[in-house]
């Protein structure tokens, strides 16, 4: 294990504590983090200092009372936060989520005991070294993720902890503990207590993180128990050539298959979702005629449940209705996409296209992939060389057009845009003479 070098204010509140004969440890993540060799984002201390103790401790320091009554507190030190908060156990979860009031202790075995997972249940300091009651550096070297104490009661006391288990084991790469496995299905039910923001921002880390394919088979009961419209894809089989999967197994490969961007990796997960609906058949060949319309509604009712931002419901929708389109290296085509959706969004399309043909049958693949990476290459070339895609591209505006008499607003707008995609389709230069005799030739056709 690699060494943990706390930082000079975790330092500096530990140092301050133990010298008015308290105990203070970091604690959690960071001792986690830093035992694989990953800078922590967060510093947590927890102390058997009792909270009217440490705030004559740091009287002198500029201290935020986060949450005095379950004892914790943020000092800020060089104005870096750091979050300290008296050893504890918790009384009861009725809303499995929060404790109904917590006991303060002088044990930090028992303020360890009451956490989550056994990587996150270790302290430190540098005069005693690593605390580990729990077995949680022995896990942390095999890459488990195993409840501390009696799983079952770890998920009823916070049911999200089931969303993190798999967060943790995609972030890090890791493995569930069976029997912690088992307790997350188990109470997967419990996680309609939840408030959905905070799933949501779960399902958010755990789906760019790693292994997905696997997590999410093993784990698709609890998947099921926030998006329920997936379940119509299980074994749907797709009687068509082009795939060697059922809905399901092809979405997650997809999805596993996909670069490690949220709007890419949730539209792989929502992408065929309205398939099982939109199921026809042809001289025995599975047809989804409509599915990416259907697709594309089902997802933006399903973000827009789990109260996801305007913005990632709005991308993701729109790559998801846009995922079936194939995109080409053809200039024309490029050109036409950029002005529709612009570059961002058609690299995101690019992306979406790979992941879905990496999760079809290996026969198509190879050539779909290079016509993918000469379409980016294609894309590169064209921004470089600040080729016109868009009306800001054109070597004519508005002005130029009110200068040779086009006045009506909805004209010059209808006239720019045509000329666009003349330039796009080469049938004109963008050169401003050529384009002004282009729209007064169009400015007449309209009267």
């Amino acid at each position: 294990m690699i060494p943990i070098n706390i930082p000079a204010g975790a330092e500096y509140i530990i140092e301050a504590l133990e010298t008015e004969g308290y105990e203070a440890w970091v604690v959690g993540g960071c001792v986690r983090d830093s035992l694989i060799g990953k800078e922590p984002k967060d510093w947590d201390i927890c102390t058997s200092a009792l909270p009217e103790q440490y705030l004559k401790c740091f009287s002198n320091n500029k201290v935020i009372e986060t949450g005095l009554k379950h004892g914790t507190i943020t000092i800020l030190i060089n104005n870096i936060p750091y979050e300290l908060t008296t050893f504890r156990i918790d009384n009861e979860y009725s809303d499995n989520r929060h404790p109904d009031g917590v006991e303060f202790i002088d044990s930090l075995k028992g303020d360890l005991a009451r956490r989550d997972f056994t990587i996150n249940a270790m302290a430190y300091n540098a005069r005693n070294g690593l605390v580990d009651f729990f077995g949680g550096a022995e896990d942390l070297g095999k890459g488990i993720i195993k409840c501390v104490g009696e799983p079952d009661k770890r998920f009823r006391e916070d049911a999200l902890r089931i969303m993190r288990a798999l967060r943790f084991a995609a972030t890090l790469g890791f493995k569930i503990d069976k029997s912690t496995s088992t307790a997350m299905k188990k109470n997967k039910e419990l996680l309609n207590n939840i408030a959905v923001e905070r799933i949501a921002a779960e399902l958010s880390a755990l789906i760019i993180g790693n292994n997905i394919y696997e997590l999410l088979t093993e784990n698709m009961q609890v998947i099921l128990e926030i998006i329920p419209e997936l379940k119509a894809s299980i074994g749907f089989d797709q009687n068509n050539i082009h795939h060697c999967y059922d809905v399901l197994t092809h979405t997650l490969h997809s999805v596993d298959s996909a670069k490690a961007d949220l709007h890419v990796r949730l539209c792989m997960l929502f992408h065929d979702i309205g398939k099982p609906m939109c199921y026809s058949e042809i001289n025995g060949t599975g047809h989804f005629y409509g599915h990416t319309q259907l697709s594309a509604d089902m997802t933006r009712k399903i973000l827009r449940r789990l109260k996801y931002d305007n913005e990632t419901v709005s991308i993701v929708t729109q790559l998801v209705l846009y995922h079936d389109v194939k995109v080409a290296p053809k200039s024309r085509f490029i050109k036409r996409w950029l002005n529709r959706i612009g570059e961002q969004r058609l690299r995101q399309l690019i992306e979406v296209n790979r992941a879905d043909v990496m999760a079809q049958d290996p026969y198509y693949r190879d050539d779909r992939l290079k016509q993918l990476e000469e379409a980016q290459l294609l894309i590169d070339e064209i921004i470089k060389q600040q080729q016109c895609f868009s009306i800001k591209d054109l070597a004519v505006n508005g002005s130029d057009l009110i200068d040779i008499g086009i006045i009506e607003g909805a004209e010059i707008g209808a006239i720019l845009n045509r000329l666009v995609y003349m330039v796009i389709d080469e049938e004109i230069e963008n050169e401003k003479d050529q384009l002004i005799h282009a729209a007064k030739q169009l400015s007449k056709q309209s009267k």
